[in-house]
């Protein structure tokens, strides 16, 4: 029964020709099968292109916007070594050193709070280009300045530049990312930072030959180059989608979101996530008012708290721990290690730079592989041992080679555990972990407080070094980032692979920070998908 059927279901005739020999109906399948799989192949190629097309373009959009970071960067490492020129040019004292040096960070914390504000009036790109504006003035007044009083002034309009630049960008980069690529792309300010830091210190080995009334200033000045590339950079990137959205211009968004994502129906569900979040459909004007934002941000409910502590909690950790005084004052403490003489110092800072840069790569490669929270493990772990090991190495060696080698490596490691972990993904997370109202505001009351404490501690390095010794300030340093250890474990959730709209609703669950890392197991096919 079986047998006679298959032939009456024309199952059987196809096999039973096969081996008889007729090629005919085998070629006819053949070349069908061929024209499939050409059309096929056609189509994977061109989600091929169109992927590499996608990620070229997101990947210039975050290195243009990051752009900013280098001044930041460039500022830091630079006066490290220009101060020591300056002093010998204008009479400085160490008071006015401290001030010099720290007032940028508590500066540019201004520049931040009213980047909130024009991000979200203005918008996310005009907002990177007012900053380089403010920061070119600002540059060129220290430049060519005859006394202190004209160097502060031009140092204060450089700091309004950099706060702006630095609450914006990691921002941005977020909004406009796919969430697969977005904790790596969120990190690029950092390198950005890193390669600017660099930067400063190269600039200060190759200018230090210089009578003292030229150098520094040259050293300033070369500042100024990085956001000329800002203004070519406005004709590149495009505006945010979430902020198009807020501002009701859905089409334009739509518009971005195609050119940064490489799947149609992807789009449309994002844009659809972005509108409920953005509470479009009820677009009242009042929705994004100044007032009900810092009201909400002032009173907050439950889950924005718990953002809150994390957010800024993360973002005061990474500064607490003394990278900025670590990074500023490197010629000091290689100074009291033994080292002697200003070219070998800044020899010495241009190693600091290249292991502060070379391991911010690291954390990019590794970042949504292996997820936010195992690198600030080893990243804050990493620089408690190494603080620890400077504090040890400059109160119990001197002044032998062993102590200087030991001091230039613990300096070095303490940079590069840096880089590894807390120094970028404190910006990824200020960035991912807000609601769209209250992003822009949120990040901006971050930076503020990275930016306080890195100004506190910058002021306050040498007078607290001469009380207690720079061993003793070490020693400080190591004990703080040990808790921060202890503030990792207990309130920062893994938000590795999910959209940002995700991680919103990751913080409304009651249980918020502890049932982060088993809430993830959901979305680890979202991660394979893409």
């Amino acid at each position: 029964m079986g047998l006679v059927g298959i032939p009456e279901n024309g199952i059987g005739d196809g096999f039973s020709n096969l081996p008889l020999g007729s090629k005919n109906k085998y070629r006819r399948m053949e070349s069908e099968l061929t024209e499939e799989d050409d059309a096929s192949n056609h189509h994977h190629h061109q989600q091929q292109d169109r992927s590499k097309n996608t990620q070229k373009y997101v990947m210039a959009c975050a290195i243009f916007a990051s752009m900013n970071s280098v001044l930041l960067g460039y500022d830091v490492g630079v006066m490290s070594g220009a101060i020591l020129f300056i002093k010998d040019d204008l009479k400085i004292t160490e008071v006015q050193e401290e001030v010099l040096v720290g007032c940028l960070s508590i500066i540019s914390l201004f520049g931040s709070l009213a980047g909130g504000r024009t991000s979200d009036s203005i918008g996310r790109k005009w907002t990177m280009a007012l900053a380089a504006i403010v920061f070119q003035t600002g540059a060129a007044i220290m430049t060519l300045a005859p006394s202190f009083q004209v160097l502060m002034a031009g140092r204060l309009l450089a700091g309004v530049g950099i706060g702006f630049g630095v609450m914006i960008a990691p921002v941005y980069i977020a909004e406009i990312s796919p969430t697969i690529a977005r904790g790596s792309l969120t990190s690029f300010p950092e390198i950005f930072i890193n390669l600017g830091i660099l930067l400063g210190y190269i600039s200060n080995y190759a200018f230090s030959g210089f009578s003292s009334h030229i150098n520094w200033r040259i050293m300033l000045a070369v500042g100024i180059l990085p956001s000329v590339f800002i203004g070519f950079a406005l004709f590149i990137i495009p505006e945010s989608p979430r902020w198009l959205v807020m501002q009701n211009r859905i089409e334009e968004a739509r518009s971005v979101l195609l050119k940064t994502n490489e799947n149609e129906r992807e789009v449309e569900e994002r844009l659809a996530e972005i509108q409920l979040a953005a509470g479009t459909g009820i677009t009242n004007a009042e929705n994004y008012e100044e007032k009900a934002v810092w009201r909400e941000l002032l009173s907050p409910s439950p889950s924005l708290r718990r953002m809150l502590i994390t957010g800024f909690g993360i973002q005061c950790f990474q500064q607490i721990t003394g990278i900025d005084a670590t990074v500023y004052y490197s010629p000091t403490i290689f100074k009291q290690a033994g080292i002697k003489g200003n070219t070998q110092l800044l020899a010495a800072t241009v190693a600091v730079g290249f292991a502060k840069t070379a391991f911010i790569l690291v954390a990019i490669f590794l970042i949504d592989r292996v997820g936010r929270k195992p690198l600030l493990y080893v990243s804050t772990i990493g620089m408690t041992t190494c603080l620890l090991g400077l504090g040890l190495t400059l109160s119990l060696l001197g002044h032998g080679q062993v102590g200087i080698g030991l001091a230039i490596l613990s300096v070095c490691g303490s940079v590069a555990f840096f880089s590894v972990g807390i120094g970028p993904i404190c910006w990824v997370l200020t960035s991912e972990i807000f609601p769209l109202r209250l992003r822009a505001q949120a990040a901006a009351l971050g930076a503020v407080g990275n930016r306080v404490c890195s100004g506190l501690i910058s002021m306050s390095f040498l007078s607290v070094s001469r009380a207690i010794t720079v061993a003793g300030t070490f020693f400080i340093f190591s004990a703080i980032s040990a808790l921060s250890v202890a503030f990792v474990y207990m309130f920062v959730p893994e938000t590795k692979g999910k959209s940002l709209e995700q991680i919103e609703l990751l913080y409304q669950n009651e249980r918020g920070w502890e049932g982060g890392e088993v809430e993830l197991g959901d979305v680890e096919h979202l991660v394979q998908k893409q």
